[in-house]
Parts: C-alpha cells; structure tokens; sequence
C-alpha cells in the first residue's frame, strides 16, 4: 500500500510558529506530527510513502530522512510553483493501483487499511474519509413556503454535517484527470469526478479525528496526544 502526504503548504493560520518551522513538523509531544503519521502508516501496512513538499522543504528531509525511523521509505517531491492538493499528484513518479492520500496536519485514529479496503471493495474512483459534526443554532429557525407562509418553527436545533477528514483514496486512474502545471484542489478533483459520472464513496467514521489548522486546534491535539499517546501510536487497544 502507498500513501502520499500532502506538506506543502505554508500554515499561515498557525503563524507565528510556522514562520520557521513545516506544520507538520510542529511536535506533539517529543514526535513531530508527521512522524506520528508515518508510524501509524507504517502500522497499517504501507510500505512507500511520498511527501509533497513546498515551504520549507529542507527541514523535512532533514528531520523525516529516508523513514527509516518511522518504518516507511519516504520519497519526496517538490513544487516549484503551489499545485494545490491534488495538482501536486502529478509529480508522484509509479504511483500504484490505489493512493491513500493525506494531509500532513491531522491527528486520528482512522484506519487507513480498512479505508483502503472500503474503496476497493466498493470499486470507486475515490474515497473521502468523512467525519460528522454538529452546528448548534442558538436561535429559533423559520422554514417559510414559498408563497412566505410558516412551514416550521424549529427551536435552536442542532444541525449534524459531514466533514472532511483530509484523508481520500485516489485511484491511480483519476490523475490523468489533473490538469497540469495548474493549481487544482481535492474539492476540484472530487467535483469534477461527480460531474463526469464516476463513484465517489464517502466513507463516514467515528474514530478519533482533530485538525491542526488553528493555534486551537493545535493545543488540543497536543493535550489528546500527551494525554493518551499510545491511543495514537497503536500500543493501545483501547483507540
């Protein structure tokens, strides 16, 4: 199994720290959180991984190295110019049938085998790991008809969505579709696969799933991980 980390961007909502330092190599814990990520790729049976990087591109190869800490050979690519999440596929040189492909600044206990096995037996083009949230409303919501008429009265109603987890599955066949040399994002890719009649499987989990996009965000991942590290690193059963 293959997997591809998305690293290039500049994780400019969490300056002033990514100023000097790659996101996911911000650490949680005494382990940047793209080791982390290796480690549980490594677990989950992937044997090649590919980082793509843009910002400060040499603090990866100086810290990730070859993978072989982490149990993985790590390849990486990079952008000249920013190609967007998916755009900066086309680089990957012999992908294999299926990519599991990731951005690098999340924690969760997702399992990407059983991911990767979801989308094959589903026979898709791509899979989105998905993961669901509520909105609570603190307000009364009028539903009206369309002649302006009460339809309904919902009192303050908490409102379930599905998310984005930033982990898919990409088969080998939906590159070609990338443009090249074009800033070309995962929401673009997946728009033009549902336009275009091909199956999009949407995958929909429960496990444990914290983006690390804010200074918020960031800190609470920190506390989950120093918490209970082994929940996150597979030597605990209890995930």
């Amino acid at each position: 199994m293959m997997a591809v980390i998305l690293a290039g961007g500049k994780g400019t909502r969490l300056r002033p720290f990514t100023l000097t330092i790659p996101k996911p190599l911000l650490p949680l814990g005494d382990l940047p959180i793209v080791e982390v990520v290796l480690r549980q790729l490594a677990h989950s049976g992937v044997k090649r991984v590919v980082i793509t990087l843009g910002h400060l591109a040499h603090l990866f190869e100086a810290c990730v190295g070859d993978g072989a800490r982490a149990g993985v050979a790590v390849e990486y690519c990079r952008e000249d110019t920013p190609l967007g999440t998916a755009g900066s596929l086309r680089l990957v040189t012999e992908p294999e049938e299926n990519l599991l492909v990731m951005n690098g600044d999340i924690l969760t206990t997702l399992d990407y085998a059983a991911l990767v096995r979801h989308h094959v037996s589903a026979e898709a083009w791509a899979t989105i790991a998905c993961h669901r949230r509520t909105a609570q409303i603190d307000y009364g919501v009028i539903e009206t008809t369309p002649e302006g008429y009460l339809d309904r009265y919902i009192e303050k109603p908490a409102l379930p969505y599905l998310v984005s987890m930033g982990v898919n599955v990409i088969s080998r066949r939906c590159l070609e579709l990338i443009p090249p040399d074009t800033k070309f994002d995962m929401p673009d890719l997946m728009n033009l696969l549902r336009k275009s009649g091909r199956r999009i499987l949407c995958h929909e989990t429960d496990c444990y799933w914290q983006d690390i996009g804010r200074l918020d965000d960031y800190q609470q991942a920190s506390t989950d991980f120093e918490a209970n590290s082994a929940r996150f690193l597979n030597t605990d059963s209890s995930r």
